[in-house]
């Protein structure tokens, strides 16, 4: 036997907040109560904690003041406690899960006591093994070249009717409107009605990777077959080796085909080309170096005049102050005495008697004259200053015209460059006659294994021969068939209990289109053409309910849950918020939905679990003796409890 939901329980943000939702195995389960109390959140909490991929609890107050999802799981003699916590950043989803095996009859442990460990995909599988889903099983997926492994994220197709599933005229399975989902429902839809069993599973994987293998092996033949090397294409090969400097040139006239083969062998494994003769120098480079040369050359040069300059200047300053200092010694006419020859001390300029005038005259004298040898010194350094900077000057002239010279070469050299580049190098050469020589000496290894691929190929369609044979005595198909059959007569006798449309016509669930169709006499009738809301309502519990038969009858891996979001919805109006009451024909019509509900729940006697949320409060028994759950909102009653909010949020 499978499991069943014993409770849902949520922890809040703050410590000690807890509530926990209890649940009756084996039968109705009602939670009613007006909208927005959080009875929609139930079904999205369990999805999300039977490891979702995502993260489907709607906004609203559960994702504002919950912090963790937790079930208890049942089945006979084991328990199962499953919490994941809330996505912490928005947007995001939980990856890691706490997963305990407790004693039949257990509480929810505290909040600090779940340990979080658990990868979402090992957790599935953990899961998967509690329903007892065969993790050796792979089915072919429809429309795809891809097998897959059932789980419980692919039973739960059949547990949950959301909101907007329950009477949808498209959509009869849950998730079935998503990307991808169709294909994947009806892949494992023979798996979970026992159509495919684990040897026949085993035999069709056997036969797919037969016909896989098969087919690669044909292709490769087929290459090889139009791949056969022309005649002399390794000789030529072997010019381009030796061309690309990647071996040299065999000694003698003749090579043998062997030494043909073996000179390409050794080609392909040579590191790039072996140098050439001519030598590696870069002309390039070598411009560079001297044109760096240059430009030193050219900076001292300059460093030189402008010394040469400033001595000039230096030496004109000089000779401009010492030529006016001269200027003022001659017009007092000392040029024209000689102080050696003067008797008296007298003023050499006014001729009064003076004492000292001669030890004066003397230095004055003296002065003058040394004035005069720096001017004659300089007078005859300055022309070899400017012989010096003229020299510089055209030392440095001819350093430009070099340069000049040295960048017109560089630029014909780049040039060259960028035209050669356009042109295979030395080592993309190589590169690519070794790749040639790769695809020949691949194409001939081929050609020599050629007969024992033909002899593979046989034993493979022998063995695929063998494998459809093993099938044909065991025909998913039609095993498929004829369940289907069984199920379509349930299916139709509740459309009878439930009156309703082209329930007198054989009524079958087609699995390639998804839906259920009503064969008349005029012709095929899908679900999408059976009339109003409440046909839609019927034919969904009436199929979900057959299959539930179907599911516990004969053992299957189904979660014997089934999950049924506001099925009233389509007696009250769109914009019912509260407790509305229901026009005494609607409440017939939803009572024989309870009452088709019960029958099923007698008949499994414990197998299956009906969990329904509701906005109706009918007072009839077959509804009222199975509400556990009342959340009105004058009550304050509701999945997140009252005192978890603060009261402006009320």
């Amino acid at each position: 036997m499978t499991f069943q939901i014993k409770a849902v329980t949520i922890y809040g943000k703050k410590p000690g907040q807890v509530h926990t939702v209890p649940f009756e195995p084996g039968s109705l389960n009602i939670v009613t109560g007006d909208s927005r109390r959080g009875k929609s959140a139930l079904l999205t909490i369990i999805d999300y904690c039977l490891a979702s991929a995502g993260y489907p609890v709607k906004s609203g107050k559960v994702r504002e003041y919950v912090s963790t999802f937790a079930i208890t799981l049942v089945k006979p003699g084991e328990q199962l406690f499953v919490a994941r916590r809330a996505p912490e950043a928005k947007g995001g989803v939980s990856t890691v899960l706490c997963i305990l095996s407790q004693t039949p009859g257990s509480l929810p442990p505290p909040l600090n006591e779940l340990r979080f460990v658990t990868p979402r995909d090992v957790a599935k599988g953990l899961l998967s093994d509690f329903c007892g889903i065969d993790r050796n099983i792979r089915v072919p997926a429809v429309g795809r070249a891809t097998l897959i492994a059932p789980s419980v994220r692919h039973a739960l197709f059949f547990c949950f009717q959301a909101q907007n599933e329950i009477a949808n005229e498209d959509v009869l399975f849950h998730s079935q409107g998503e990307e991808w989902r169709p294909n994947t429902i009806r892949g494992v839809i023979p798996y979970f009605l026992g159509a495919t069993d684990r040897e026949q599973a085993l035999l069709r994987s056997r036969l797919r990777l037969a016909r896989r293998d098969l087919s690669d092996h044909e292709a490769k033949l087929a290459t090889a077959s139009n791949l056969a090397p022309a005649t002399g294409q390794a000789q030529a090969l072997l010019t381009e080796a030796i061309e690309a400097r990647l071996v040299d040139p065999p000694h003698g006239h003749e090579v043998t085909a062997e030494g043909v083969l073996r000179l390409l062998r050794e080609a392909l494994l040579q590191r790039g080309p072996r140098p050439g003769p001519g030598g590696t120098d870069d002309p390039l480079t070598e411009l560079r170096a001297h044109r760096a040369e240059l430009r030193g050359r050219v900076s001292r040069a300059r460093v030189r005049i402008a010394d040469l300059k400033a001595a000039l200047a230096e030496n004109s300053d000089f000779t401009d102050q010492a030529n006016e200092q001269r200027a003022r010694l001659a017009t007092l006419g000392l040029l024209k005495r000689d102080p050696e020859a003067s008797a008296a001390e007298q003023c050499p300029v006014c001729d009064s008697p003076v004492r000292s005038a001669h030890a004066t005259v003397m230095a004055l004298t003296a002065d003058l004259l040394h004035l005069q040898g720096d001017l004659n010194a300089i007078r005859s350094d300055t022309p070899a200053i400017e012989r010096m900077i003229s020299h510089e000057e055209g030392q440095l002239q001819e350093l430009r015209s070099e340069l000049a010279r040295n960048q017109e070469e560089i630029n014909e050299v780049t040039a060259a460059t960028r035209i050669l580049d356009q042109e295979p190098d030395d080592v993309r050469r190589a590169a690519i006659v070794q790749g040639r020589i790769s695809l020949y000496l691949d194409t001939a290894a081929q050609l020599a294994v050629g007969p024992r691929m033909e002899d593979r190929t046989e034993e493979l369609r022998t063995r695929i021969a063998e494998l459809e044979t093993l099938l044909s005595e065991d025909v998913q198909g039609d095993r498929l068939t004829s369940f289907l059959s069984l199920i379509n007569v349930e299916i139709r006798k509740k459309a009878l209990e439930l009156a309703l449309e082209h329930s007198s016509s054989p009524i079958r669930l087609d699995v390639n289109r998804l839906t259920v169709v009503a064969d008349t006499v005029e012709g095929p009738v899908p679900l999408r053409d059976m009339g109003s809301g409440d046909n839609h309502l019927g034919y969904h519990v009436a199929t979900l309910l057959s299959l539930h038969e179907w599911f516990a009858e004969n053992a299957s891996p189904v979660p014997g849950v089934l999950i049924l979001d506001q099925p009233s919805q389509v007696y009250f109006p769109p914009d019912h918020v509260g407790e509305e009451v229901l026009e005494s024909d609607d409440r017939v019509l939803l009572l024989n939905i309870f009452n088709a509900i019960h029958r099923t729940l007698r008949r499994l006697d414990g197998k299956l679990q009906v969990i329904v949320m509701e906005h109706a409060d009918l007072e009839d028994p077959a509804f009222s003796d199975h509400v556990v759950h009342r959340w009105r909102r004058r009550d304050g009653q509701a999945l997140v409890p009252a005192a978890w909010i603060p009261s402006e949020d009320d």
